[in-house]
């Protein structure tokens, strides 16, 4: 049987302190601390709810991040 393959560590960093950039800097920011995928959003997107770790997920507001989480 083959072994269950080990997801790598999340970045230790918190999505909050992105709130209030505008959206580029916090996509080249949080690509640099680490986080594999970072997705933005538009309010209201219809996403799909599966977790991914290692992703970063931002709602953009006129050109800023609203909110920010993990998965």
């Amino acid at each position: 049987m083959a072994p269950i393959p080990t997801p790598p560590a999340e970045p230790q960093d918190s999505p909050e302190g992105y709130v209030g950039l505008d959206a580029p800097r916090a996509e080249r920011l949080a690509r640099e601390r680490g986080w594999s995928a970072v997705r933005s959003l538009p309010p209201g997107a219809i996403i799909t709810m599966e977790y991914r770790v290692g992703r970063l997920n931002f709602e953009v507001r006129d050109g800023t991040v609203a909110r920010a989480w993990k998965g």
